[in-house]
């Protein structure tokens, strides 16, 4: 009961820290007050234009905090409280900084998704707005990623592209792919918990049983390689694989020579199967498969609103 209470004093406490959704007042709403007159002026003249051209509809959002709340639910809540884009072609697009928390996002509604992708709005913000956020050109940065936006929209212009310099001078980059955008931390902890938990379990099973070990070390480098990147990132699921295929190998040499598994390999050559660690393993030719030797489970104004579009959560976030 008090942990229950507890957790609902937490969720009303971040709840009562979330940002409130500002009032739609026209394309450039700067509550965080970070814009010259100049600067919003020539942005929402900008923005403007592009709308009278294309009919995308696009905002530039800044407010001083977003409080407890991630930047991804943040702008999608915005979002979705002014209805950004078109009714019937969900055309919208949100820009918002938080300079205090040092944040960005673009929130890119479901009929621009095809054009403004994650991987072009994650180098609109890492090449285009954060190098002058770093720099605080506000004004510089906001027009900059503006800029890119629309151009990209309206030409198919793609946002400078990284670029990574080898000690030589010679430019490259790993695989000519973008760092992938990774999801809020409550969903990357759900899914590491399922992702790991699987793979780990074939992990040990592979260490522990004989015979079939080996075949599970080469089968899972793939899982290893690739899954983890949706949580930790390219340079984590990186580390991950070189961790997996050096303790692999130095565990299981390490368990063979145990007395326990000598035994286990002798009962598997003999019977087919083998108790370890309070579960049955059974070989019949090229598997293997465990069971419980105990028990078994199963686990606006001034002529300027939203045009009733959508979002689905796609777009990027950075930081600076």
């Amino acid at each position: 009961m008090r942990a229950a209470l507890a957790a609902l004093c937490f969720a009303l406490a971040s709840y009562a820290w979330a940002a409130d959704v500002p009032y739609l007042s026209g394309r450039v709403v700067d509550d965080a007050e970070i814009l010259s007159p100049a600067a919003r002026e020539r942005i929402g003249n900008a923005l403007k234009a592009h709308e009278q051209k294309t009919t995308n509809q696009i905002v530039v959002l800044t407010v001083p905090t977003i409080g407890q709340e991630s930047i991804e639910e943040y702008a999608n809540r915005v979002f979705v409280a002014w209805g950004l884009g078109q009714k019937d072609k969900n055309n919208g697009a949100l820009v918002v900084v938080a300079p205090k928390d040092r944040k960005m996002r673009i929130e890119v509604g479901y009929g621009l998704e095809g054009t403004l992708t994650d991987a072009m709005s994650s180098r609109i913000i890492r090449n285009e707005m954060t190098p002058k956020f770093k720099e605080n050109d506000f004004d510089g940065g906001v027009e900059a990623g503006v800029k890119s936006l629309v151009a990209l929209l309206e030409t198919g212009a793609e946002p400078a592209s990284d670029k990574q310099s080898s000690p030589g001078g010679v430019k490259f980059s790993i695989s000519g792919m973008d760092e992938p955008d990774l999801p809020p931390w409550p969903m990357r902890i759900l899914l590491g918990a399922f992702i790991f938990g699987i793979i780990g379990l074939f992990t040990v099973i592979g260490v522990l049983t004989p015979g079939v070990g080996w075949f599970l070390y080469l089968f899972l480098i793939p899982f290893w390689a690739m899954f983890p990147i949706i949580i930790v990132g390219v340079k984590g699921a990186l580390v991950l694989l070189v961790i997996y295929l050096i303790g692999y190998p130095v565990a299981k040499v390490i368990v063979s020579r145990m007395p326990w598994y000598d035994k286990a390999k002798a009962e598997m050559k003999k019977k087919g199967s083998a108790t370890i660690g309070g579960f049955v393993v059974s070989s019949g030719g090229s598997s293997s498969g465990w069971s419980s030797s105990s028990s078994s489970s199963s686990s606006s104004s001034g002529g300027f609103s939203g045009g009733g579009g959508s979002s689905g959560g796609g777009g990027s976030s950075g930081s600076w």
